[in-house]
């Protein structure tokens, strides 16, 4: 598949990235002391746990072990211009894909056994390429704490509480934000934009059984629908009474956005530089690229 795509040597994070994460990740930077705070936190407790986690109960994807996954890995990476990270596949009946990384350490993505039973081999390298994309935007330690406030608090009551008290409500405004710089990187290594909207449908309706007679130009139409309801004062505040809680925009305003950004020219140009296209070169240090 490589050889057909646009590889986006020297890519950097600031020419995707949506303007909502801009804004959000601007406003976590304005809390005095958070990334100490965090790493103080996290550094030896939440990503130690989640490493020793994945080690013991999952199985880390190489190119001996599901080495078709590895290659759909390697491939958007190079794509975007990211080194490869570890990848583990979990046992898990919950579709879902997620980050672990903090500065200086080594990070890793996880992919549930679920999500990948509903997918094809491109939308599978969608899944991989968002993931990929929080690393490229430098989303890692904030990402990090997204992550355990939405899935350790309750292991970890008494600094889980803590931290979910007085950042919580930021944090998945920032993690939703996120979010839509994360697909675009998915677009980007994809180069397909029904791929990244096809995963985004089976997100939101998907099963192994009912994958193939999902219509995306029919989930597109309620993308359309969706816009409709913000029209009047009280549609707009029900909405954003629906998102406040949660972790991610919902699909279908996920899909909006990809199909809005696929025929923009900020996506266009990103395509048409080819490989050596910025300034010419690529890094030749190699290393955490924008990392």
């Amino acid at each position: 598949m490589s050889l057909s795509k646009t590889h986006l040597v020297g890519l950097k994070s600031e020419q995707f990235r949506h303007p909502l994460d801009r804004a959000a990740t601007d406003a976590l930077k304005q809390i005095p002391g958070i990334d100490l705070v965090v790493r103080s936190l996290l550094g030896a407790v939440g990503e130690q746990y989640f490493y020793l986690e994945n080690i013991a109960s999952g199985v880390r994807v190489s190119d001996r072990q599901l080495p078709h996954l590895y290659e759909l890995l390697l491939e958007a990476a190079r794509v975007l211009d990211v080194e490869a990270p570890q990848l583990y596949v979990r046992q898990h009946p919950v579709p879902n894909a997620y980050t672990f990384a903090m500065r200086g350490r080594q990070p890793f993505i996880v992919v549930h056994t679920s999500l990948l039973d509903m997918l094809t081999p491109e939308e599978i390298q969608a899944v991989l390429a968002h993931e990929l994309g929080h690393l490229k935007c430098e989303h890692g330690v904030y990402l990090t704490l997204a992550n355990l406030i939405a899935l350790l608090a309750g292991q970890l009551p008494n600094w889980g509480t803590i931290v979910a008290q007085s950042l919580q409500s930021q944090m998945l405004e920032w993690m939703r934000c996120a979010e839509f710089s994360c697909d675009r990187a998915a677009l980007l290594a994809t180069q397909n934009p029904r791929v990244v909207m096809s995963v985004l449908m089976k997100l939101a309706g998907g099963s192994p059984a009912m994958a193939s007679q999902l219509n995306l130009d029919g989930f597109l139409e309620q993308a359309r629908a969706y816009d409709e309801i913000s029209q009047d004062a009280l549609g707009e505040a029900l909405k954003q009474m629906h998102a406040e809680q949660l972790s991610h925009p919902v699909p279908v305003l996920r899909a909006r956005e990809i199909d809005r950004w696929a025929a923009t020219q900020n996506y266009q140009d990103l395509l048409n530089r080819r490989i050596g296209g910025y300034n010419g070169k690529a890094n030749p240090k190699g290393g955490w690229r924008n990392w």
